[in-house]
């Protein structure tokens, strides 16, 4: 299983990025899917998460800048990142978690990530 996060760089405060997750070896339609970011000294932070059924959570520094969506048919989950701020600065990764009806999930598979950096 392999996920592949593109789309990162440099973009100045105000700007605008969209990010990619490329996913193989498995059909995410049963996944609930996400994006995770890592700032520079800090801990993984959960960005935005849409479930398998659609509904979508994000955390609330996103603040309705950010806006995820998948697309099952080409096996794809997108961020589209709007006013981008230096304190996004961040590896952003995707995620893809299976639950299959139980509390924990049963599958759990994560992408390299890619650097985001937003500076003036």
């Amino acid at each position: 299983v392999q996920l592949q996060a593109s789309g990162g760089g440099f973009v100045r405060p105000g700007g605008s990025l969209r990010l990619s997750c490329a996913v193989s070896g498995i059909t995410i339609v049963s996944y609930h899917l996400a994006w995770y970011r890592q700032p520079p000294g800090k801990q993984r932070e959960l960005v935005a998460r849409i479930t398998a059924g659609g509904s979508v959570v994000a955390d609330d520094f996103v603040n309705g800048r950010f806006t995820i969506s998948r697309d099952n048919a080409k096996n794809a989950v997108y961020l589209q990142m709007n006013s981008l701020k230096p304190d996004d600065t961040a590896v952003y990764y995707c995620n893809a978690r299976r639950y299959n009806g139980l509390p924990n999930p049963d599958r759990d598979y994560w992408g390299q990530g890619t650097l985001v950096t937003v500076s003036s």
